[in-house]
């Protein structure tokens, strides 16, 4: 195997890999926009990978494992709404509750109606969202430089990869160029002001956590039924925590954000291209060196070295109405 055929092999690994960053990222960005702190992407993430297989496996149709995806992640937003929004309960605590409560009801449950240690049996093929593959794909193989890079990387991804890139320019229109956006943009900043234009603080804060409850049911689901074939306990292995991280690296705006996860999918990759290959001058280096990198970059950026990354002034503190 050349060097450009690792490079080609490493890259499409990442575009895999950043796929669930890159949704949980987008939803946290939605509901720190508005104000409102989301430690639970986490739990929400892995509820709706849950929700997904169990629907997807009991009825054959991915799209209907993405639908319950889906209504599992907002219905944990809500949740997360009605504690912090409506209550005006302290916003990180709800969110860790969330995690916790999330990370063992699915075990309980998956082991309660499956009997496999707390994971969904293997979803049939139909029941998962297939490669597409992309016209000429096939017959630009073989061009060189070009051809590997369509057929490999570009082509043959599932839709969901496909309409997380979509999701990045769609939530950039959304917030900068709609009203909607402009408003969610106001509340995370100034929640007092869009509160004398007449505006509820509180309605458009819930919509923005549902927001971030969409694009994390389709963050879930890539990882239960695209990306693999079945929900394993603890499969999002901290990807909402990187996503958050990835949040803050790119300073709370959606294309920076897209090339932050793209990063840590790139680190991701490496480490599993790595297993067992000698560095040269050092040696065969052990697997958890290159599986740790994701973290170790995630506390380099959060520690400060990326300069300044001031988040929305209102975010994480609850808006009471002044009388």
């Amino acid at each position: 195997m050349d060097y450009y055929d690792i490079f080609i092999n490493v890259l499409s690994s990442t575009v895999r890999l950043s796929i669930p960053l890159i949704f949980t990222a987008l939803a946290g960005l939605f509901s720190e926009r508005a104000g409102v702190f989301d430690i639970g992407l986490e739990g929400k993430m892995l509820g709706s990978a849950f929700a997904a297989a169990c629907v997807a496996y009991l009825t054959g149709s991915a799209w209907l494992g993405l639908g319950a995806g889906i209504v599992c992640s907002v219905a944990l937003s809500l949740v997360h709404g009605f504690a912090s929004i409506t209550n005006r309960g302290n916003q990180i605590v709800s969110g860790v509750a969330i995690n916790f409560f999330i990370a063992g009801i699915t075990i309980v449950l998956g082991q309660a109606w499956f009997g496999q240690g707390g994971r969904t049996p293997q979803l049939p093929a139909d029941a998962r969202f297939a490669p597409i593959i992309l016209p000429g794909a096939d017959a630009l193989r073989d061009v060189p430089i070009l051809g590997p890079l369509y057929a490999n990387v570009i082509s043959g991804n599932n839709i969901l990869t496909y309409l997380a890139f979509l999701a990045v320019p769609f939530s950039w229109w959304v917030l900068y160029r709609t009203r909607f956006g402009l408003r969610l943009r106001a509340v995370g900043e100034n929640p007092g002001a869009v509160d004398t234009a007449g505006i509820s603080v509180a309605w458009l804060r819930y919509r923005a956590v549902m927001c971030a409850g969409i694009l994390c049911g389709f963050s879930g689901t890539y990882l239960a039924i695209a990306q693999s074939a079945a929900f394993i306990k603890d499969m999002s292995a901290g990807k909402g925590y990187i996503a958050l991280a990835a949040l803050v690296f790119a300073k709370w705006k959606p294309v920076p954000v897209m090339f932050a996860c793209l990063l840590f999918g790139f680190l991701d990759a490496l480490a599993n291209f790595m297993q067992g290959k000698e560095v040269p001058l050092i040696g065969t280096v052990p697997v958890q060196v290159f599986q740790a990198l994701p973290y170790v970059l995630t506390c380099i950026l959060l520690a400060g070295f990326i300069g300044v990354a001031i988040p929305p002034k209102a975010g994480g503190v609850p808006y009471t109405k002044e009388r």
